[in-house]
């Protein structure tokens, strides 16, 4: 297993996701305040240590406080910075294309959908796809549907 990290920075929260690029298979995805996000990197690196699982690099995006989040990244990690330039938009159209519009809402054009939640994970999972030039799979729950309330 070839673990990857993205994140799509942000100052109040950030977009973080956990992917296997051997099977393109995102394990988890979450949008989470910018105070948490070096604990639960710390965390996805303990639970690979010393296994093959390891987590190979971290992707980040180059826009808000990219500079100041790659100073504060783990020395341990390799970080690819990636141009985020569209990232929102594209999140939004790869958001619909992962959880397709159900009921009179799939009548609507793409263009007027708009998720009902943060799609930061999300941005993280476009980054992410842009830097490997592929599509990845998201097996699990919408991460819109299930974010806890904060």
């Amino acid at each position: 297993m070839t673990r990857v990290i993205a994140l799509d920075p942000g100052r109040s929260k950030c977009g973080l996701l956990l992917a296997d690029i051997a099977t393109n298979t995102v394990l988890q995805g979450m949008v989470i305040p910018s105070a948490e996000v070096l604990d639960q990197l710390r965390s996805w690196m303990v639970d690979a240590q010393g296994e093959d699982d390891q987590i190979a690099e971290l992707v980040i995006g180059d826009g808000t406080s990219s500079t100041i989040w790659q100073h504060q990244l783990p020395a341990s990690l390799k970080v690819r910075v990636v141009d985020e330039t569209g990232t929102t938009l594209r999140a939004r159209a790869r958001y619909w294309q992962l959880w397709p519009a159900r009921g009179w809402k799939r009548l609507l054009p793409l263009g007027l959908r708009i998720p009902s939640g943060d799609l930061d994970a999300i941005a993280a999972l476009v980054i992410l796809e842009h830097y490997l030039g592929r599509s990845l799979q998201w097996p699990g729950p919408d991460p819109l549907k299930n974010a806890p309330s904060r």
